[in-house]
């Protein structure tokens, strides 16, 4: 299902749009989302699923794909939206890998797969039109032809509130090795940075915050500013997401490595896209390090170890 024709540093993503339909009084209404490529296995036919007893409505049941059981999650009855007769017809289910999880979406049509560059997404502040679903489950909005409107759907959020995934923060090790300085967080999502930002905090770090990449290279541009030419032995690692609206991850990580004055800082990679390819891209990006969201015991290991390096070096 994957592309991998994007180069590391377009800051362009590739994504599926899918459609959920709305019946309304005055007809039905068409709700435009999107999501990244990268978590997208394979898209199939609504195939035989088996209920699970005293689950919610919306988990339609489990069903095995290639001896794996994967859960089944009816996207617009999660949404509270009423669909429309005959749907059925057209719908899919939506295999997707992330955070090192298979979970299944039925969506009411999938209906191609878009090159979009990140500069051309804005936050989402609101979700006009989603049903129940609020503005935090919507990472992105971005307009396409016509004038309609894309919306860049959060599943990660969404299978936390469903309580399928949630993030491994307790199994740190015994003894947190600890450091100095500062460390500049990058991510879109506020939940992450706070989790980051605590595990980092018990390694001795100070942490200066960015949502994006744009945003991040500001950061940089302010902390030059403070610290001209030693600013390397104050900030002592970069930790980014890659999904993020304005500037991906991987275009921040290369205009990073680009600029001399920033350019031996480490920047280690923190992604729910558990994909060996977005690894790969990581590394060609310069990051030292790739990790998935978020297991707590790989993450101060590797980032202790990203952390010895630089100071080594």
């Amino acid at each position: 299902m994957n592309d991998n024709s994007l180069k590391v540093g377009s800051n362009e993503m590739e994504l599926v749009d899918f459609r959920i339909l709305k019946q309304e009084e005055n007809g039905i209404y068409e709700g435009i989302y999107g999501i990244n490529v990268s978590k997208v296995r394979e898209i199939i036919r609504v195939p035989e699923l088996t209920e699970l007893p005293g689950t919610p409505e919306f988990i339609e049941g489990i069903f095995d794909l290639r001896d794996v059981v994967i859960p089944i999650v009816n996207l617009a009855k999660w949404m509270g939206i009423t669909s429309p007769e005959g749907v059925e017809k057209n719908s899919r289910v939506i295999i997707t890998e992330f955070n090192n999880v298979l979970i299944g979406f039925i969506v009411h049509e999938a209906k191609r797969i878009r090159r979009i560059s990140w500069s051309d997404i804005e936050p989402a502040t609101f979700a006009n039109g989603a049903g129940s679903l609020d503005g935090s489950k919507i990472t992105g909005v971005t307009k396409i032809e016509g004038d309609n409107v894309l919306l860049i759907l959060d599943l990660e959020s969404v299978v936390q509130d469903l309580g399928l995934y949630e993030p491994n923060t307790d199994e740190a090790p015994q003894t947190i090795e600890t450091f100095s300085g500062l460390a500049l967080v990058l991510d879109d999502s506020s939940t992450a940075r706070k989790i980051v930002k605590e595990a980092l905090s018990k390694m001795g770090l100070t942490v200066v915050e960015a949502n994006d990449g744009q945003d991040g290279l500001e950061k940089l541009e302010s902390l030059y500013e403070t610290y001209g030419d030693s600013l390397s032995e104050h900030l002592k690692i970069i930790i980014s997401d890659v999904e993020m609206p304005r500037m991906d991850g991987f275009h921040f990580a290369a205009n990073v490595k680009d600029d001399e004055r920033f350019s031996v800082i480490p920047i280690v990679f923190n992604s729910s896209i558990s994909d060996h390819f977005s690894e790969s891209r990581g590394k060609e990006a310069g990051g030292d390090a790739y990790l998935v969201k978020f297991e707590a015991s790989s993450f101060y290991d590797k980032v202790a170890q990203v952390l010895h390096a630089h100071i080594k070096n």
